[in-house]
């Protein structure tokens, strides 16, 4: 392997990515697709804990290399500028492997969650568009996780939380279960879905429970 240029990976740390296969933070492309797509995997990634999207890189981890590393980059950085709202700040870089062109591209975790997908240059708030980074899947994230977002952003006030006694009925209820999701709270305190909802987001966001995205449906334990 050769390093075309100065990275911010080794290569120690690239062959380690690799070799360990997409995960929570590593994707891995063969090549550029839709713009969409990209930015659904960018945006997914700058809403959850930020990661890498490795292109010329098969999902059985084979060195495929890119055809044109330029213009590879060039439709990156579109996706990034055009496809994501807010507009995402991503860099890249660009590896030679075994003679062919890998390009790394490193998104951070955004302090302007949550990120949304633009489709057919549509800017909206619909929040079906929103993607977050589930284990080494990219899926769209839940109207809580929707609300976490938006709370813990550098922006939002400082939270300020009275323990009622629906929030210390939830405490204690997880001081002997492991988990409990929305649903559950709701019927267990028999409160409206919003209601409950709130209470969460606002209990997470003081850093009292913690929000554990999930596929088939997102559980809160206390932190």
């Amino acid at each position: 392997m050769n390093i075309v240029k100065n990275t911010k990976l080794s290569l120690y740390e690239l062959n380690e990515i690799i070799e360990a296969g997409e995960n929570q933070n590593v994707e891995f492309k063969r090549k550029f697709t839709e713009p969409e797509k990209i930015a659904r995997e960018m945006i997914a990634f700058a809403n959850t804990k930020g990661g890498k999207i490795l292109f010329g890189i098969d999902d059985d981890k084979t060195v495929v290399g890119v055809e044109s590393e330029k213009g590879e980059i060039e439709y990156i950085d579109l996706a990034a500028k055009f496809y994501c709202e807010p507009e995402l700040n991503i860099s890249s870089d660009i590896f030679q492997i075994f003679r062919k062109d890998v390009i790394v591209v490193y998104i951070p975790e955004s302090n302007q969650k949550p990120h949304r997908l633009i489709e057919n240059g549509k800017h909206d708030n619909d929040d079906t568009k929103v993607y977050i980074r589930v284990k080494d899947r990219s899926v769209q994230a839940s109207k809580e996780t929707i609300k976490v977002l938006k709370k813990l952003r550098p922006d939002s006030p400082p939270q300020i939380i009275n323990l009622g006694e629906k929030e210390k009925c939830l405490i204690e209820f997880l001081g002997s279960n492991e988990k409990i999701t929305l649903r559950q709270f709701r019927e267990m305190m028999n409160i409206s879905n919003r209601r409950a909802s709130r209470i969460l987001v606002n209990l997470v966001r003081a850093d009292i429970i913690r929000l554990h995205n999930h596929e088939k449906e997102d559980f809160y334990t206390l932190n």
